[in-house]
């Protein structure tokens, strides 16, 4: 319904802010990372939203990058998981990150996020990993000749892939990011970072 809610910052509050745009002011559900990237009161700011509805409940959640958007709609996919938890996660660990301990089974960094156990950590792993697989079996790869120039180096090359299809992205648009941010030289979450800079300049 609302993709996007560009205005100026009225309020920064510990779990929300407010955002007057043409008159309404509209208080949007956030996570600590978007509130601190917001600045100050009284800038113009833009923030990616998704309207939650339930029987008794209608939240505007918002954040600063197509990132965390795409990280909350997922993790919201993932049984047991509501949008609280799923904030929580968003404050405690990046996308880049986040994606990098479901694609490495590294429980032991999503169980610092407070509220999610062991076992949920287990279920996000496993679930998440789930709909890789799955998009992998549907999403048109780049062609053959970019993929045969990665040679020697497709495993980190893989990893990286499959963490940004972690976030939300098609194999594709994975596939063609990370070939454009590969350094055989950098470590695995810098190519992610760089990869992920490409997708959001687009």
């Amino acid at each position: 319904m609302y993709a996007y809610i560009r205005g100026k910052l009225e309020y920064k509050y510990n779990d929300c802010v407010v955002i007057e745009a043409n008159g309404v002011g509209y208080e949007i559900i956030t996570s600590l990372s978007t509130i601190e990237k917001l600045g100050s009161i009284g800038e113009e700011v833009k923030v990616y939203t998704t309207l939650y509805v339930r029987e008794d409940v209608m939240a505007l959640y918002g954040f600063s990058t197509r990132e965390e958007l795409k990280m909350f709609e997922l993790l919201r996919t993932v049984s047991g998981i509501g949008p609280k938890v799923a904030v929580s996660v968003l404050s405690s660990i990046s996308p880049s990150n986040f994606a990098l301990a479901v694609i490495t089974d590294d429980i032991k960094t999503l169980t610092k996020v407070q509220g999610v156990g062991k076992k949920t950590a287990q279920r996000m792993i496993l679930e998440l990993k789930d709909k890789i697989k799955k998009e992998q079996l549907t999403s048109l790869a780049v062609d053959q000749s970019e993929i045969s120039d990665m040679d020697g180096k497709s495993s980190k090359r893989t990893e990286a892939v499959n963490a940004l299809m972690v976030l939300g992205y098609t194999a594709s648009e994975a596939e063609k990011a990370v070939l454009a941010a590969y350094s055989e030289d950098a470590d695995l979450e810098l190519i992610i970072k760089d990869a992920l800079k490409s997708l959001v300049i687009k």
